[in-house]
């Protein structure tokens, strides 16, 4: 028996499953040149997005994870995506992702939509860690882990190559032990 996909609202956001209709949104996120700055991700065209919708739904079938749409509590505004990926059942950790369509940065939609899915991977998942790889450059991220009380663990330099050069990551966590009450 299938279990059902979690949807999580508040009075301001939507955090549901995604849906065929969204393929249109991942697509302007995913190709947007400030989106995929940093995001390990792209698209140049909608048929090729489709490659992110089966990952979406792959992950919770598989059982490795969980990702979700963001959206406006009436669902009628896409803002963007965030969940949890490389799930480890055996050390209770996943790891956290996000994106915004840049419309929407600044709004503290992310601030707001992370504890959430952090709530969710401590309480319904079992997690006892959640970690993130920040791109060394990208500051906008890393003001919001520090905002969301991510601690930083340190930095794997030059740990991978993108667009033909090294580029390191600093490592983000959240223990389920630090997590301040989210109500």
């Amino acid at each position: 028996m299938k279990k059902e996909f979690p949807a999580i609202k508040t009075e301001r956001l939507l955090l549901r499953q995604f849906a065929d209709s969204d393929l249109e949104n991942v697509f302007k996120g995913l190709s947007h040149p400030e989106v995929i700055k940093y995001y390990g991700v792209n698209f140049q065209t909608l048929e090729s997005t489709k490659e992110q919708m089966s990952f979406f739904a792959n992950l919770e079938k598989n059982d490795s994870g969980i990702w979700f749409a963001i959206c406006s509590a009436d669902n009628k505004t896409f803002y963007g995506a965030g969940g949890l990926n490389n799930l480890s059942k055996e050390h209770k950790k996943a790891e956290i992702g996000f994106w915004l369509i840049p419309n929407f940065w600044g709004q503290g939609i992310i601030k707001e939509a992370i504890p959430l899915i952090c709530k969710y991977g401590f309480g319904s998942l079992g997690l006892n860690r959640i970690e993130a790889f920040v791109e060394s450059e990208n500051k906008n991220c890393k003001s919001v882990m520090a905002k969301l009380d991510f601690q930083y663990e340190g930095t794997m330099k030059n740990c991978e190559i993108k667009n033909g050069k090294f580029i390191s990551l600093e490592i983000y966590a959240k223990l389920k032990d630090n997590l301040i009450k989210i109500e």
